[in-house]
């Protein structure tokens, strides 16, 4: 099996397509904003379906570790464009069910409906959406800006900063909690870590897509 029908074989696997929603709240192409933190700077709002799935798929999680079953290890996540009836990932990423300092719950996902991190697509600073917005949304300070966030906004919108900011194209999210028992992306690897899945995702969809990829660890170097 070829490198692209492997990962249309996991995408398929998993319904991401099917799963998957729109990212951002958007009227047409462009994308709402709201005011957020002390300053009231605007942010990229997020999609009431995407928030809607990261809670479905987190919880799953909070129960597992609620119950110490030890099933799931975390979550992965998915930003992606359709084409042809085909997902084209921009971005992969996890969240993990256990936090660095070991043993306790991750606080990207504790108390997931009130929590601002919201599994690393909070609206803060150093969150995707904050960092994102830093660099697409008119108002923010040169110092919050981040190199790879200028990448994301090269890909996926048609200018900024902007007061009213308008996509390239409509993109979407998919997110799937996940069991260290399950097969990858390789069933000759059996079981497969959420670490690892991370790992092969990205190296797989670096190879298949390329330049498109805006993960900066895992890809090949241009």
């Amino acid at each position: 099996m070829g490198k692209l029908e492997l990962w249309n074989d996991f995408c398929h696997k998993h319904n991401v397509l099917e799963s998957g929603v729109p990212l951002f709240d958007t009227v047409g192409q462009q994308v709402m904003t709201l005011p957020f933190g002390s300053d009231q700077r605007k942010v990229l709002k997020r999609n009431p379906l995407m928030e809607a799935l990261v809670i479905q798929e987190v919880n799953k999680v909070l129960q597992d570790y609620d119950e110490g079953t030890g099933h799931l290890d975390g979550l992965i996540y998915m930003m992606y464009w359709v084409q042809e009836g085909a997902v084209v990932p921009l971005y992969i990423g996890k969240s993990e069910k256990i936090g660095r300092g070991g043993g306790n719950l991750s606080i990207n996902i504790k108390a997931i409906e009130k929590n601002p991190n919201f599994c690393r697509w909070g609206y803060k600073y150093s969150y995707h959406l904050g960092n994102l917005s830093a660099v697409v949304c008119s108002g923010h300070d040169e110092s919050k800006q981040i190199r790879n966030y200028g990448k994301w906004a090269n890909a996926l919108f048609e200018s900024f900063p902007a007061e009213r900011p308008v996509l390239k194209k409509q993109t979407y999210f998919w997110m799937s909690a996940w069991s260290h028992e399950w097969t990858g992306v390789w069933k000759e690897f059996g079981a497969t870590s959420l670490t690892f899945l991370e790992y092969l995702l990205i190296g797989l969809a670096s190879d298949v897509f390329g330049d498109v990829v805006l993960n900066n660890e895992g890809v090949n170097r241009k």
